[in-house]
């Protein structure tokens, strides 16, 4: 059973003046994630001075909010038993490593065979947390990349990690094979991130919609015409980490979206026959390796740390074969 309220309403005060109506309401409602505050401002649930609004209004300081929660709907999802791989878990939360290749949620063409379809299996009460196609969801993995993902169990667990990745306290360590070879240790990547201008399938950091993105970043090994980077992200953009190694000259190696001719090519020059194992990669070698966060209960601090999937293990195994140029 949900924890929400059924209605609720507060005073705009100074602490919340020029904040989004979303983040208002999820900080004044107990219980209740950003994410599910702007699906209410969005069906009309919400009002400010008895107006409705856009989830993006800036709020000022003594308006009156007001809004109402309609009992959570029935998920229709199906439960799948579908293996998972699971590094964490209690009562409230439980982290998964994350297969490449499996989709986080229902979509359009992804009506079975998800993660949400295999944890509806594994915890039988997971429905009831925000009543949605993304129960106990918090935050999410492209398709193809691998790794640790954290799961809400419980409404105090939803409310609590996504507060945690609003305020950027959540830390999320990436492992990348790139093509090229830096030429620094280590680095930053500072590009907004926003809709590509012509293919709106693509982001882009050249874009008429930017928004703030931070990457730092160091090399882990170098090999021949390609390099094991770790990417410590600060903000969750959509394909941030893709994008921002293409900016700089070194996309992930199997990105079907991103990575350039030129850059296979470089390879093949370097390093032929490495060149043609990554031709026959489908998927970008990205894995969401360490994943630190306060438990939402007891606020113990949990590292957890996800093994590489075999595809990226037997890639990296064959460059280390090669003794590195110099």
């Amino acid at each position: 059973m949900s924890d929400l309220p059924t209605s609720f309403t507060f005073i705009v005060d100074s602490a919340h003046a020029g904040s989004r109506l979303d983040w208002g309401v999820a900080d004044n409602v107990e219980h209740c994630s950003r994410s599910f505050a702007a699906s209410l401002i969005r069906k009309q649930k919400v009002t400010v001075n008895g107006v409705v609004k856009k989830p993006g209004y800036v709020l000022k300081a003594g308006e009156h909010v007001t809004g109402t929660i309609d009992p959570p709907e029935e998920t229709n999802v199906q439960a799948q038993d579908i293996q998972i791989d699971i590094l964490y878990e209690d009562d409230e939360i439980l982290v998964v490593n994350k297969a490449p290749g499996m989709v986080v949620h229902p979509a359009p063409g992804h009506a079975q065979g998800t993660l949400v379809n295999a944890l509806m299996h594994h915890c039988s009460d997971l429905a009831g947390i925000c009543g949605s196609l993304r129960p106990g969801i918090v935050h999410r993995l492209d398709k193809d990349t691998s790794g640790a993902l954290v799961v809400a169990k419980t409404d105090l667990a939803i409310h609590h990690l996504s507060n945690q990745f609003k305020s950027r306290l959540i830390r999320k360590h990436y492992l990348a094979l790139v093509f090229g070879v830096p030429t620094m240790d280590r680095g930053s990547v500072e590009l907004p991130i926003g809709r590509h201008p012509q293919d709106r399938k693509k982001m882009s950091v050249n874009t008429r919609t930017p928004r703030t993105a931070l990457t730092f970043w160091q090399v882990r090994e170098r090999y021949n015409g390609a390099s094991l980077l770790e990417l410590d992200i600060r903000t969750g953009r959509t394909h941030q980490i893709r994008v921002h190694c293409t900016a700089i000259g070194h996309p992930l190696i199997g990105d079907p979206v991103y990575c350039r001719r030129g850059d296979r090519k470089r390879l093949a020059q370097l390093n032929p026959d490495m060149a043609i194992l990554t031709e026959a990669i489908t998927r970008q070698m990205l894995h969401a390796w360490k994943l630190q966060f306060a438990h939402p209960v007891n606020g113990n601090v949990l590292n957890i740390e996800a093994p590489l999937p075999e595809d990226m293990t037997e890639l990296i195994d064959r460059f280390r074969e090669q003794p590195l140029q110099r």
